[in-house]
């Protein structure tokens, strides 16, 4: 039907595709040890596990689903050389609208029966391993070969003077009149009728013709069973490649020119009846050359889910797991029974453009993993065969997917569906696997470059993104096998948007870094473990140091690189210190603060971990933010991105603010609300005017005041100690291992007013979900003590607190 134009094209199309395809598998193959797998084994390991499985699986369809349509052209070359061995009534078909000759057809229960029986057979056979499947193999090539001596023969030596029967003998009449195609309907044999349902087109035949030129993977598909992988596949898949496509143009060429059209259309064995001079041989030699490539896929089909199998990234599939040396019989098996059901079809039109999408699949995979590792052009790239280029790869690829939509649209999508479904499985339900694949390359390449161009300048506030620096441990010890706080990466969830951003997990050990190295390591792995079950996007990093101090100021110094350095230091408040009498902590405390204010770092200090609530608990109320002194923003930003999280989704914002003198009320509210409608902030501002506050009676006030005289008791207690020390030693007043100067007004006024702000949370935000507050800067030359006392009283009965 395409005539002998577009016959020329159709082969060139598809010998391209297959050559270039060949190139890079031959680049792949001889860059490095080849195990078990074949095709699945280079994609994976090039573009990674889950494309790598995705394709695989697909190839093995298509390999399967290959056997069927191998075993339905022999039994069908077979019942039509012996017509008499089918057991169902055979029916005559129509040519162009009128009866030409009667025209025997197959049953498709012949088809189906004798197909299940072969099926049966060739499944034996590969249970014997591959040793008998080599001893078969000459079996299946020599008639083959006698079959092609035979055809060109029979060409060279056909009558001329006998058209009635359709032959013409090598004829420019002929060749001319076969030239230009002519395409019309067939009926469900092939056959030309007018009124057939079937209408062919060159998109037709290319899913047509193309299961002709799939076997090129034949060699890698046995990767486990070659002596020398890297030169076996190359030359045995090129030197195949190129050999079987000059032959298919040769018969464009020679069939086109031996016989009339009507004769190359109606005469489905015209091979068989132009040979010389056994034509007997011909069909003998289509059924074993088609039985030779439905047992080369019964044998590759089995090894390539068994390969798939032992990779464990799917549990499901551990069933088909086998060992180095064993043969892949439940794999085998499996096979069979899927070759057996499209063998029940019956159909082989209709096989054909399902086998040709999953084989584009995988060469386009192929394509596709030459193409990433040569644009990367990784140290580990070096392959043995030197005859490769991206260019070529990526043509090969772009051929692949050109072919999958003119032999279908429908198809094409579909199979790109399931492969996409196989690659979301595999994803969600299968095992980490790092094969150093491309892709990981690619993204390291892309970071690189994306950190060049950020640069060392200071970020745009558009583009500011918060990095987190969560400090895991700086008080008390957590219980053994316990990384950091529980909650800990659910807040820091709260400080992305969508989940976007990076978190950094920092640990420190005290001790000697040669000795705490295998610890530090021993850790590293829990803590990534931790942050991996909380589905938090972040790193683990921990640093072993003498002492916390100066393990947490190299950290602050030094984590990061360019722009991509944390801006954000996390830490908890330490609520035991009291209780367990750590005296150590508010020096501590003060020097992370001081440290990171040095570092130009922000420091967020959160209070009321342990109620924090996870992704699954709704909170409700309000989100209030106490505005003391200008900070940038920071508040307001984390209160929305704190909306942005369903937990607290249903929460309103207040930004509280306080003003010195009544006066200054209105005007201080006005320009809040204009700051935050140019922010595009939904937000109630209210006004406090801290002079105007009051004591008023009731138990709360009565437990601030309570609180508030305990601490300055222990102050002047603390202060007392200090002065009996300086002067028992001669020494001006020391405190944390430095001199100190204390007023002691200012203190009390710190502690007043640190009393007076605590006293206004709890007045009007008790119930808020959550309450942001300005931190205060630790007073110069005041003892970390005294900071320490402001804080507990700043923070006294409020549950939910970030500073």
């Amino acid at each position: 039907m395409g005539g002998i134009a577009d016959s020329l094209l159709l082969v060139s199309l598809c010998g391209l595709c297959t050559f270039l395809t060949g190139l890079s598998l031959s680049a792949i193959a001889t860059n490095g040890a080849m195990k078990g797998g074949g095709p699945y084994y280079l994609i994976g390991r090039a573009l990674g596990p889950e494309v790598g499985v995705s394709i695989g699986l697909c190839f093995f369809l298509g390999n399967a689903v290959a056997a069927a349509l191998y075993v339905l052209g022999a039994v069908e070359t077979f019942l039509k050389a012996l017509p008499s061995a089918g057991f169902f009534t055979e029916t005559s078909t129509k040519v162009n609208g009128s009866v030409s000759k009667p025209l025997q057809t197959i049953s498709t229960h012949d088809l189906q029966i004798y197909g299940l029986v072969v099926t049966v057979i060739l499944c034996i056979i590969v249970f014997g391993g591959v040793k008998m499947i080599n001893r078969v193999a000459p079996v299946f090539l020599i008639p083959v070969l006698l079959s092609v001596l035979c055809i060109v023969i029979g060409i060279f030596m056909a009558k001329k003077d006998d058209p009635d029967t359709g032959i013409t003998g090598l004829s420019a009449d002929s060749f001319k009149d076969n030239w230009d195609s002519m395409y019309q309907n067939t009926n469900s044999d092939g056959i030309p009728d007018r009124d057939g349902k079937v209408y062919w087109n060159f998109n037709a035949l290319v899913g047509l013709f193309f299961p002709a030129v799939t076997g090129i993977m034949a060699g890698s598909n046995r990767s486990a069973s070659l002596k020398d992988t890297q030169r076996s596949i190359p030359v045995g898949t090129l030197s195949a490649t190129l050999v079987t496509t000059l032959l298919y143009l040769v018969s464009v060429f020679l069939f086109g020119a031996v016989a009339n059209r009507e004769k190359l259309l109606t005469d489905r064995l015209l091979t068989a009846t132009i040979a010389w001079p056994f034509p007997i041989v011909i069909r003998v030699g289509i059924i074993l050359s088609t039985l030779g490539a439905a047992l080369q896929s019964l044998t590759g089909a089995p090894r390539l889910l068994a390969a798939i199998a032992n990779d464990d990234i799917l549990p499901v599939l551990n069933c088909f797991r086998v060992a180095d040396t064993s043969e892949p019989h439940i794999a085998t098996l499996f096979t069979t029974v899927i070759c057996m059901g499209c063998v029940v079809i019956g159909n082989l039109d209709l096989i054909t453009p399902t086998v040709t999408m999953f084989f584009l699949l995988c060469y386009s995979g192929v394509n596709l993993s030459c193409f990433l590792l040569d644009l990367l052009d990784a140290p580990s790239w070096r392959p043995r065969w030197k005859f490769h280029h991206w260019l070529l790869s990526l043509l090969g690829a772009l051929l692949c997917v050109v072919i999958m939509f003119l032999i279908s649209w429908l198809f094409t999508v579909v199979s790109l569906a399931l492969a996409s479904l196989i690659y979301y499985y595999v994803s969600i339900k299968g095992k980490a696997g790092d094969w150093g694949d491309g892709f990981k390359s690619a993204y390291f390449q892309l970071a690189l470059r994306s950190l060049r161009s950020l640069g060392a300048k200071q970020v745009h506030p558009k583009n500011w993104y918060p990095i987190p620096l969560i400090f895991c441990r700086p008080w008390g010890k957590l219980p053994e096998n316990v990384p950091c706080h529980p909650k800990l990466a659910d807040f820091a969830n709260c400080m992305k948007k969508k989940g976007r951003g990076m978190s950094i997990f920092v640990n420190i050990l005290d001790g000697d870094y040669h000795e705490c190295a295998e610890d530090a390591k021993e850790a590293c792995k829990q803590l990534d473990t931790y942050i991996n079950y909380k589905n938090c996007e972040g790193v683990a990093e921990i640093v072993v140091a003498t002492n916390m101090t100066e393990g947490f100021r190299g950290i602050v110094q030094t984590m990061g690189l360019g722009n991509l350095k944390p801006n954000i230091v996390v830490v908890r408040y330490p609520e035991i210190w009291r209780r367990e009498n750590l005296k150590e902590i508010p020096t501590r405390f003060v020097g992370i603060i001081n440290d990171c204010i040095v570092a130009n770092k922000a420091v967020v200090i959160v209070k009321g971990l342990d109620e924090w609530p996870n992704e699954y608990q709704r909170q409700y109320g309000s989100i209030d933010l106490y505005w003391i002194v200008r900070d940038g923003g920071l508040m307001l930003l984390l209160s929305q991105l704190l909306l942005t999280k369903e937990s607290f989704e249903s929460c309103k914002i207040q930004v509280f603010c306080i003003a010195e003198e009544d006066s200054d009320a209105e005007s201080l509210k006005a320009d809040v609300k204009k700051f935050l409608y140019d922010l595009r902030l939904q937000a109630e501002v209210i006004v406090i005017t801290i002079k105007s506050w009051d004591v008023e009676g009731g138990s709360q006030q009565d437990d601030s005041i309570e609180a508030f005289n305990d601490a300055r008791k222990r102050v002047a207690s603390y202060l007392a100690e200090l002065k009996e020390a300086a002067k028992r030693e001669g020494t001006p007043l020391m405190a944390d291992g430095k001199a100190v100067v204390v007023d002691e007004q200012q203190v009390e006024k710190f502690l007043y007013t640190t009393l007076k702000l605590n006293t206004t949370i709890l007045r009007y935000s008790r119930m808020a979900a959550v309450v942001l507050v300005s931190l205060p800067p630790p007073p110069i030359n005041h003892p970390a003590y005294c900071y320490m006392e402001y804080m507990d009283l700043l923070v006294g009965n409020v549950q939910r607190l970030l500073m």
